[in-house]
């Protein structure tokens, strides 16, 4: 599992989720949540957000 930290700019280009949307989803537990990088700075974990991603694209296709 990676543990590079990306930021909210990064998370929105590979999902395609507006922050309003990312943070709809982390406070439905739809989404992974960000970790404290203290102070008022969060992150995700790169591995994270790539497994959220795959999950989808799964998902997405075993529905048709």
């Amino acid at each position: 599992m990676s543990h590079k930290i990306v930021r909210l700019p990064t998370v929105k280009e590979l999902t395609g989720l507006s922050r309003s949307t990312i943070y709809l989803r982390i406070s439905k537990n739809e989404f992974p949540a960000p970790i404290s990088l203290g102070g008022r700075a969060v992150g995700w974990l790169e591995g994270d957000v790539n497994d959220w991603l795959a999950e989808k694209v799964e998902a997405s296709r075993s529905a048709k």
